[in-house]
């Protein structure tokens, strides 16, 4: 089994009900976010507790939806609003870190000019 996911991953801010399982995920991003639930990219959801999250991706055959669940404190996400925030695979996993995203930054990419 490969899992993989085209980038961008799509974060909504607004929490759901997470009762919500994959048709219900799926129907919210066509909906709510007028894109493509079975476009291969992720799309990142977050309760009102902010210590659960789900990521629903498509990978060319069938849905995958990811659960986590904290057993003790809160992620750091992002502002809400109601629209979505692509986030990069990094900055996923220091959000599912516990880290704030906002503060934290890549490394720019850079060509390499100079071989020794």
């Amino acid at each position: 089994m490969q899992i993989t996911m085209k980038a961008p991953i799509w974060y909504y801010a607004v929490p759901v009900d997470f009762r919500k399982q994959i048709d219900g995920l799926a129907l919210l991003v066509a909906d709510q976010l007028a894109l493509n639930p079975a476009s291969g990219e992720g799309f990142l959801f977050r309760n009102r507790g902010a210590n659960k999250v789900k990521l629903l991706w498509y990978d060319g055959n069938g849905f995958w939806l990811a659960y986590k669940r904290l057993e003790k404190g809160r992620l750091k996400f992002p502002g809400s609003n109601d629209s979505a925030m692509a986030l990069t695979h990094e900055q996923l996993s220091w959000l599912l870190s516990g880290l704030d995203i906002k503060k934290l930054s890549s490394l720019p990419q850079t060509q390499a000019s100079q071989f020794y």
